[in-house]
């Protein structure tokens, strides 16, 4: 995974550290690296206004740095790039998705999720690995087929329930989703679920109507957690599209679908930067178990590995 990448700020450590004729780097030396390093990030799917904030929290860790002459001298260019990207950042959360949802339990019962995002974001998919996972901790699942709008939305999810072991609760073609949602809510007080997840309709997300449906749905169910599924590999795209939904409904988190396939890595820095929401999963492959729990420093020690 995030090949391209990696490969960015490997170069771009080779190329200091090869560079280097004096213990400290000077502020020409550095200007230099990174106009190089600008450029690599923003072909990688980094945005132009990430690509420019890490550059300008390197240039004030890298001019003046202290370069060892024998040993690990890549270790300290190395420092000084993770130290950056963690300050980029800094204005996004970590969050344990377990751990939160086991601490809401304690407060309330049941932890209503819902997931937001477009038609072939893997929505639905991602919703089932995370049942999954849930039920393998020992939580008891219901899913709300909310997407009443397409055909086949409903037994889509009814497949992932048969599969993995969940309920699906839904209503009639062209239904209200809020009243679908409400119900799985109620089914789930009645018989002592622990989790209700939430799959919703993903049509053109321009759609005025779709804003509606959601923001109804949000309001009439107050979920714990509104997650907004992105496919990784569409960059800027799937990033237009969050935005315009962040317009309308509250996205708490994401999840970073099909990751697996994608090597060039920059979108998730983007998409946490600018919307200032935590990643709470990266879907990295095609089974159940394939859903993986994100933290912002081991992903920026996976870039730097």
């Amino acid at each position: 995974m995030f090949d391209r990448l990696k490969k960015t700020f490997s170069k771009f450590v080779e190329t200091v550290v090869s560079a280097v004729k004096e213990e400290t780097l000077n502020e020409k030396d550095v200007e230099s690296f990174v106009s190089d390093l600008y450029l690599d990030l923003v072909e990688s799917d980094v945005a132009v206004e990430v690509a420019d904030a890490v550059v300008e929290e390197l240039k004030k860790r890298l001019v003046g740095i202290k370069v060892p002459r024998f040993g690990e001298r890549g270790a300290v260019i190395k420092k000084a790039v993770f130290d950056s990207l963690l300050a980029v950042l800094s204005d996004v959360p970590d969050v344990d998705f377990y751990e939160e949802g086991k601490k809401a339990l304690e407060k309330t019962r049941p932890v209503t999720v819902m997931f937001l995002g477009p038609n072939g974001y893997g929505k639905t998919t991602t919703l089932a690995k995370l049942a999954f996972q849930l039920q393998e901790m020992g939580f008891r699942i219901v899913a709300a087929a909310a997407d009443t709008f397409r055909a086949g939305a409903r037994e889509q999810l009814e497949e992932h329930g048969r599969r993995v072991g969940f309920r699906v609760i839904g209503g009639p073609y062209g239904s209200d989703p809020a009243a679908v949602a409400y119900d799985a809510v109620q089914h789930a007080k009645s018989k002592g679920y622990h989790f209700v997840l939430i799959d919703t309709a993903g049509r053109m997300h321009t759609d005025a109507n779709l804003m509606d449906e959601l923001r109804k749905i949000q309001r009439v169910v107050e979920p714990h957690y509104s997650i907004f599924v992105f496919d990784a590999q569409l960059g800027n795209e799937a990033l237009e599209i969050a935005k315009y939904y962040s317009k309308y409904v509250k996205i708490d988190g994401m999840i970073a679908t099909k990751v697996d396939a994608y090597p060039k890595g920059g979108s998730i820095l983007t998409f946490m930067y600018t919307l200032k929401r935590p990643v709470y999963f990266l879907g990295v492959g095609q089974t159940y178990r394939d859903l993986v729990k994100f933290s912002k420093a081991v992903y920026i020690s996976q870039l730097l590995a």
